[in-house]
């Protein structure tokens, strides 16, 4: 089936690492071709972080790059440290995430042979692009399968913060339950960070006590308070976002949204390190290979044959072009709060 194409990430065993080993930190020697990557949280968060890493991870042994990872909290050191780097003469440097797109257009000038690429982004300069994931899509098609899932007719939706591309993909992961389930009701709530796994508990045991039994979420290290609380309830299954989380609580878990980031970093590397970039925006979905929904094959008998069906034909459509179900850019969750 379309969405189970075998996915190339190379997950590196999610180790808390403040830097890669052939790179550390922005003070990096100025030998070869050398990549850089700032992420929001922390590496070991087995999703939107550990997937960035291990694309860093995939550019160093596939390219022989020397590569350098720090982890950012703060706009101020956003600017800080996509400074060093430019100062040091890195040829490539990832903001990963939204976030990063302002600083990446004020540092950018002053460094016009280092390339900024913000993930999720879409601002452009001559030295800067950004990497849209078509991550609405997949999310429709995970939400097709929760609400056939669903029993209370009550579906969870947490996230970490309100930006942007989240709020997009939880549009349109409702509108893919309510085409299944008419009469599903949704919960949405954010964290307000992506790091407080305690939090990120309570948010889906508070969920949980109000009914919901399918929960969808999309809140990176937090995101892990989310699988502690479903599987500690009975009866209650999750939704993975950005890596495969299907082996996390794999009795509870019917499947992930994925980018296979990875495969996206090594793509917009190579174009760099070819000489052949001017700022842009990469835009990667379904008909990329890099953002797919991936079904847990240990619960995949749960799920009807006729959803299953439907899931692969609405992806075949996404695909091919010919798929107008989704909601416009503009629009966002109307959930129950």
């Amino acid at each position: 089936m379309v969405f189970l194409r075998r996915l190339s990430t190379l997950l590196c065993g999610f180790v808390l690492l403040s830097a890669c080993s052939s790179g550390d930190g922005p003070g990096a020697a100025n030998t070869g071709f050398r990549v850089a990557l700032l992420t929001p949280g922390p590496i070991s968060d087995k999703s939107w972080n550990a997937g960035a890493y291990a694309g860093l991870i995939a550019i160093r042994d596939s390219m022989g790059a020397t590569i350098s990872h720090i982890q950012t909290r703060t706009p101020a050191e956003f600017d800080e440290n996509f400074r060093q780097y430019g100062a040091k003469g890195f040829n490539l440097v990832f903001g990963h995430g939204f976030e990063f797109q302002d600083a990446a257009l004020r540092v950018a000038p002053s460094y016009p042979n280092t390339v900024y690429i913000t993930t999720s982004g879409t601002s452009v300069a001559p030295n800067v692009g950004g990497a849209e994931f078509a991550f609405e899509e997949s999310s429709y098609l995970a939400g097709m399968v929760a609400g056939s899932m669903t029993t209370s007719n009550v579906i969870g939706i947490i996230g970490g913060t309100e930006l942007p591309p989240v709020k997009r993909s939880f549009a349109a992961f409702e509108q893919g339950a309510r085409r299944t389930n008419p009469g599903a009701r949704f919960l949405l709530s954010y964290i307000g960070n992506w790091d407080d796994v305690s939090a990120g508990k309570e948010q889906a045991i508070a969920q949980i006590s109000r009914g919901a039994d399918v929960i969808f979420q999309n809140a990176d290290a937090a995101g892990l308070g989310v699988f502690q609380a479903v599987k500690e309830a009975r009866g209650v299954l999750a939704i993975g976002s950005n890596s495969n989380q299907n082996d996390i609580v794999p009795e509870s878990t019917i499947g992930s949204v994925v980018i296979d980031l990875p495969k996206a970093l090594l793509l917009i590397a190579r174009e760099v390190q070819g000489g052949n970039f001017s700022g842009r925006v990469f835009s990667l979905g379904l008909d990329d290979d890099v953002v797919t929904f991936v079904p847990n094959p240990a619960l995949a008998s749960r799920i009807p044959p006729s959803v299953m069906a439907a899931v692969d034909s609405t992806a075949r459509q996404m695909m091919d072009g010919t798929f107008k179900g989704l909601l416009p850019d503009s629009m966002q969750a109307s959930s129950d709060r």
